[in-house]
């Protein structure tokens, strides 16, 4: 294999969005190849010039083996034109020693809020500080400051985050955070209010009449010393070889068409404070959205083009996503709520479950029900909100955001369901259990290692890794690979939706990659559903990606042993369904006597759905970035690249269909299978064949011999001559 530890790091470029600037301080967040960057080295940046810069590198969570997994990497460029695009390749360096430690004294502030006549202050930080970043660049710590009226006592609900960012080139960020999140006190509610923020006299900030939802936060960040007004990208191949992201199509990289449509995702509307960006405010709308996938459509065409337009577009959504009531913080640690423990195994978000004991979480001022608010939370069209943004920027808001998501949805069901402390999403439709195990995987992948939620976060992982290992691989209720509802408390299903099910075997070989090795068998099995309604015999591949598919012959009898069997089931009649309406022939012809792949076979559908369709076009709205096959690409994708047995095969066929969509349109399915790994020859030690006299010992029947021009590094053999 080739020498992790000799890879090429990637190429960073920083691009200027104003005038000229001088001493620009940059930080973001890089993630890296197992091996790539060892415990305790050091990173620069060369720039085009040759020059270097060198970088603060706050080491934040590690692969296996001890090698750096992901970092916030900071420093200061000289000089940035205007117009200017600065490279820099990331090289290895001698770690710079020294600790910079910022002048707060002029950046004193204040957060004022007004409610029902009463004004609330937050200017005193106090409480223990989370240090974020410490180095010779920067220094960063996240700090309380209580909201208190003039007698000195704080509001029940409502408290202030502050985040300080000082750099050594006398720039400084401010982060202040608004939180209505307390999980264990009483009266949860939604408060209207007046805000201010100032820096030292100065009003940077105010609000009138905000409309702030119960267990929701939201932020704004100022600067001093002037903002560096920079756009930092990423290079694609890197953080996709890195396996924290699926394998997305390079050709699918959006043009400049595409890049500007994104644009009007964007309004003045949907960035103000409570509201979600781009997301749908009821999040549990039905039909394909561009947020809906293992990443967002937008989140994606940014991972793939680097361009500052869809990024827009997925920082919207990333600060929207602390709109949503979702966000449980324990009073008590100061983190986002955990249930391992006997105090909190019993809690439950449900409104049903509101006012049950010992543990009313929450307990609402209206003493029944849930607050209403204009958003709605659903795991099962949940997007993967912060994981991504996290990923890029380094910055702790969106690592507590996905945090919040990753511990809150477990919590809305009854505490059974979930096996109380142990977190099990199997209660959830089958596409909320594919949400929810990859936003679970990534709060496990990439929380920092000191982080007090890290071992909570890999314990409720493995809870559910371990719940499907014993339900399906061990039990292996089926030979299909399909889920259907087996194991205590798991969500019934009556039928397959494969769409869904593609979801969960793409979440298995996710997990996968991203080095949760205990997932394997789970995927093995899952993907025999995927893999075989492409390749099995009796199975004709132009229906794999059908919106609904019987798994059984009748109620409560056993599931088809094979997948032969359940096609002939679904597709032998008068009538078949691919797209959730009924097709039948107008002279009566049946679907399955038509040869699998044939013109007949296309004439067939033509004839019943009223368009010229193509020999090999798959069933399912195949030309769609939503449709049926795209939602099964990832799952395809990420077993051939796990060498599942047939899924090359299946890959194969899956791609020689017709009817493919544009992805540059939407990318969010665009996953293809990772090519194989370079193994890299090493070099065989040079040969040679030399005579050597010796004496042979009779004692220990060893021959001694000596040779004075034997070289190191030479591979030798020896042979003995008889005399």
């Amino acid at each position: 294999m080739a020498n992790p530890s000799q890879a090429k790091l990637p190429t960073i470029r920083i691009e200027n969005l104003g005038a000229a600037q001088s001493n620009v301080p940059f930080t973001f967040g890089q993630v890296f190849g197992v091996g790539h960057v060892k415990p305790g080295e050091g990173l620069s940046a060369v720039l085009e010039d040759g020059s270097k810069v060198a970088l603060q590198v706050d080491q934040k969570a590690t692969h296996p083996d001890g090698s750096v997994r992901h970092a916030v990497l900071s420093g200061v460029l000289p000089k940035l034109d205007k117009g200017a695009t600065e490279t820099l390749q990331l090289v290895k360096a001698d770690q710079v020693k020294g600790k910079f430690v910022p002048d707060l004294a002029g950046l004193a502030g204040s957060v004022e809020i007004t409610i029902d006549g009463v004004k609330y202050t937050a200017g005193a930080l106090s409480g223990k500080a989370i240090e974020w970043l410490s180095g010779h660049v920067v220094a960063e710590s996240i700090v309380d400051a209580p909201l208190v009226d003039a007698k000195g006592n704080p509001h029940s609900h409502l408290t202030v985050r502050a985040g300080i960012r000082g750099y050594v080139s006398k720039h400084a960020r401010i982060e202040v955070i608004i939180e209505n999140t307390k999980t264990f006190t009483p009266g949860a509610n939604n408060f209207k209010y007046d805000v201010a923020f100032k820096l030292g006299k100065d009003v940077v900030f105010e609000k009138k009449g905000l409309m702030h939802y119960h267990h929701a936060r939201w932020r704004k960040v100022f600067w001093t010393g002037g903002e560096p007004l920079i756009h930092v990208q990423h290079d694609p191949e890197y953080v996709i070889g890195t396996k924290a992201v699926s394998n997305y199509d390079r050709s699918a990289t959006p043009q400049e068409k595409n890049l500007q449509s994104v644009t009007q995702r964007v309004t003045e509307e949907n960035t103000a404070i409570m509201a979600v960006g781009p997301i749908n405010k009821a999040m549990g709308t039905t039909g394909g959205r561009p947020d809906i996938g293992p990443l967002p459509s937008w989140y994606v065409m940014y991972l793939l083009s680097a361009d500052k337009r869809p990024r827009d577009v997925m920082m919207a959504a990333a600060e929207g996503s602390g709109s949503w009531s979702i966000h449980y913080r324990d009073e008590n640690t100061g983190y986002p709520v955990r249930t391992d423990n006997e105090k909190n195994k019993n809690i439950s978000t449900h409104m049903n479950l509101s006012n049950k004991g010992p543990l009313p979480v929450p307990r609402f001022a209206t003493g029944k029900g849930t607050l209403s608010t204009p958003l709605s939370n659903d795991t099962a069209h949940q997007p993967s909100f912060a994981y991504l943004p996290y990923l890029l920027t380094g910055d702790y808001y969106f690592l507590e955001e996905l945090q919040f998501w990753a511990t809150s949805n477990t919590l809305e069901t009854d505490p059974g369901n979930r096996g109380y402390e142990k977190g099990l999403v199997n209660w959830q439709q089958v596409r909320g259990q594919a949400w929810s195990l990859r936003t679970l995987g990534h709060a496990a992948y990439i929380t920092p290692d000191d982080h007090p939620l890290k071992d909570y976060f890999l314990k409720q992982l493995d809870n559910n890794i371990e719940f499907y290992r014993q339900t399906y691989v061990e039990g292996n209720p089926n030979a299909l690979g399909v889920y259907d509802g087996s194991g205590k408390n798991s969500f019934p299903i009556a039928a397959s939706a494969p769409w869904q099910d593609d979801f969960l075997t793409w979440s298995f070989g996710n997990l996968v990659e991203l080095g949760f090795e205990k997932a394997r068998p789970i995927l093995e099995w899952k993907a025999k559903y995927p893999v075989g309604r492409m390749t099995a015999p009796g199975f004709c591949q132009i229906a794999a990606a059908a919106y609904y598919m019987e798994f059984r012959p009748a109620p409560k009898e056993p599931l088809f042993s094979n997948l032969a069997d359940m096609y002939q089931f679904n597709f032998g009649g008068d009538k078949i369904s691919f797209e959730s309406k009924a097709l039948k022939h107008p002279k009566g012809l049946k679907f399955i006597d038509q040869p699998c792949g044939s013109q007949e076979q296309a004439d067939w559908m033509t004839a019943t759905n009223g368009f010229n369709w193509a020999v090999g076009r798959m069933g399912g709205f195949s030309d769609s970035v939503m449709g049926y096959p795209a939602n099964m690409q990832p799952a395809l994708a990420v077993a051939a690249t796990l060498a599942v047995p047939k899924a090359d095969e299946a890959w194969a066929r899956f791609d020689a269909r017709t009817a493919k969509p544009d992805y540059r349109t939407g990318p969010q399915f665009a996953i293809v299978p990772r090519p194989p790994e370079k193994v890299e020859e090493q070099p065989q030690p040079e040969k040679q064949t030399i005579g050597l006299r010796g004496v042979k010992s009779d004692a220990d029947e060893q021959l001694q011999v000596t040779h004075a021009g034997i070289k190191a590094g030479t591979r030798y053999t020896v042979v003995i001559l008889e005399e």
